[in-house]
């Protein structure tokens, strides 16, 4: 393939990569049998309709994951995040998750999910330079397939 043909964008559609998503979930799906996927998102707005926290991220295969995940600053450490957790946490329940995935970054919040129930499953080192990635899981309870 010509390199004509590849365009870097660094800021594309959103509908482009909404596409992207939704061939890999027809791939995933069909590799699988698993086809229960749903996208979940919990918002939380100040009195002037502003999102001030929020958690996004996807139900799939009897696991929650969360892709972000934020807190304004000035609302931090008063138990907001608590609070979006268990309400994320509940609704995978509800969906019969029996676990839940995130990364987060060591700069991030690892402690916080500690305190919740999160364990380190893998870091990457040097990424970014200096910091570390982790995957977190906590169980939810149930069998583990």
């Amino acid at each position: 393939m010509p390199t004509s043909e590849f365009l870097i964008d660094t800021q594309p559609a959103p509908g482009d990569v909404q596409y992207l998503e939704d061939r890999l979930y027809e791939f995933n799906s069909a590799a699988t049998g698993t086809t229960d996927g749903e996208w979940l998102a919990i918002f939380v707005k100040d009195h002037g309709d502003r999102i001030v926290g929020g958690l996004s991220g996807n139900t799939w295969g009897g696991c929650l994951e969360i892709r972000q995940f934020w807190v304004d600053e000035e609302r931090r450490r008063r138990g907001l995040g608590t609070r979006l957790l268990a309400a994320a946490e509940q609704e995978a329940r509800r969906r019969g998750c029996q676990q839940m995935v995130l990364m987060t970054f060591s700069f991030q919040a690892p402690d916080f999910y500690a305190r919740h129930g999160f364990d380190v499953v893998a870091m990457v080192d040097d990424h970014p330079r200096g910091h570390k990635n982790m995957l977190l899981r906590k169980r939810l309870g149930g069998a583990m397939t």
